[in-house]
């Protein structure tokens, strides 16, 4: 499925449940800029290889272009698109002074060294540095970019421009001009959402929770999850999964993993597919890793109690109608995963104010922004009497149409 056709689609069902200003929905459904770079970078052996790299930068209504960079082999201009379509709306859910942008590079790093990977970062932002800017378009980290490679990228903009903020890039490391809590941002974030919205669906105090990807998000959040009183029973990868009903222990598997890199094997797990994972009966479903997870193929078999969007577009429309008609809530990935976003708007604003935040300020800061906005999402689709997703919709479209309203 074309990634932007169905961001379109999830625009179109939400303004029939509150309609807007037609001017918006145009502005909203062609990106105010693409650039598509050809980046050539000196592989190990002297040769020569170009990778293909993308920057979308969707919406300024609202302030800088914000959003991720991502490195994956399967990334195209269609997929930067969409996203860069969800982080507009997801910066204003969360009311953060932000625009929507994204990134990416088509190519498979774990083919590369570190030396091969640093050279394309650079590569990437020397031929894209022109539109960036700390009041600009601020990039982030995304599928496959760690804060090392958001330190290349800040060092190789300082060294081209002078600038002296670090607040071009986000998710650099601590100690470089990177916030504390920014690496669980998303993760916690998440969990913050949960906990808002917990009492209005009902679960039980100790859920049974399911995550697929094991990555910085589901990685995070199945630590965070278990932290607080929740049983992980299943957890995966790009190559599978593991399960335990009787719960798995997250440290113990991240460091098994570390050891043999893989997640097949783990002591008192038995091996599923990531397709069986998202079947699993379970309280909790978090669907953390790439697009078009759950579709009208398998809606009908999923058999959890709440979907917790940590990836981006996990769940096509198709399956979005289906899991309503079966009672099964969604909370969706642009109000779910949006504590990255606000935790790289804390780093931005602290680089330009020169200050460092403790973690402590950094979570509570998140939590009280997020409870709030789930909770806010929460009231209009009761009002409203439509899912979560078009709620969520609704209000971002509310706060973006005041923003077009003043400008005009």
């Amino acid at each position: 499925m074309n990634q932007f056709q169905s961001a379109l689609e999830q625009l179109g069902r939400a303004v029939v449940v509150k309609p807007f200003d037609s001017t918006l929905i145009e502005r909203l459904s062609v990106p105010e800029r693409e650039v598509r770079v050809s980046i050539p970078v000196l592989m190990d052996d002297g040769t020569t290889k170009l990778f293909e790299g993308y920057r979308v930068q969707h919406s300024s209504l609202r302030g800088p272009y914000k959003g991720g960079i991502r490195y994956h082999e399967q990334a195209d201009n269609n997929e930067v698109r969409a996203l860069a379509f969800w982080m507009t709306l997801k910066c204003a859910i969360a009311n953060i002074p932000m625009g929507g942008g994204k990134g990416g590079v088509t190519v498979n790093p774990k083919l590369l060294s570190k030396t091969e990977l640093e050279r394309l970062s650079r590569g990437f932002v020397r031929m894209l540095y022109p539109v960036f800017g700390p009041h600009v378009d601020v990039p982030a980290p995304d599928v496959n970019t760690t804060p090392e490679i958001l330190g290349w990228m800040a060092d190789e903009y300082a060294l081209l421009t002078g600038d002296t903020t670090g607040a071009a890039f986000t998710g650099k490391p601590v100690g470089r001009g990177g916030s504390e809590g920014r690496g669980q941002a998303t993760g916690m974030g998440g969990f913050y959402v949960f906990e808002a919205l917990k009492e209005f669906l009902h679960l039980p105090g100790e859920c049974r929770v399911v995550v697929q990807g094991m990555g910085n998000v589901g990685g995070n959040a199945a630590s965070i999850f278990q932290k607080h009183g929740h049983k992980i029973i299943a957890i995966s990868d790009s190559r599978g999964g593991i399960v335990n009903e009787s719960g798995l222990d997250i440290a113990a598997v991240e460091a098994y993993k570390k050891e043999t890199g893989t997640l097949v094997g783990f002591p008192g797990s038995r091996t599923i597919s990531n397709t069986e994972l998202l079947e699993l009966l379970c309280d909790v479903l978090i669907p953390a890793a790439l697009e078009n997870q759950i579709t009208k193929e398998n809606a009908s078999r999923i058999q959890t109690k709440l979907v917790l969007e940590l990836a981006n577009g996990p769940t096509t429309p198709e399956a979005d109608d289906i899991l309503l008609a079966r009672g099964i809530p969604v909370i969706p990935d642009i109000l779910a995963n949006a504590g990255g976003v606000v935790v790289s708007t804390f780093e931005w604003e602290q680089n330009l104010k020169n200050e460092h935040w403790t973690e402590e300020v950094v979570l509570q800061k998140l939590q009280q922004l997020l409870a709030k906005e789930a909770v806010h999402v929460w009231k209009h689709a009761t009002e409203l009497k439509t899912d979560l997703r078009r709620a969520a919709f609704v209000v971002a479209l509310s706060r973006l149409d005041a923003t077009l309203r003043k400008a005009q």
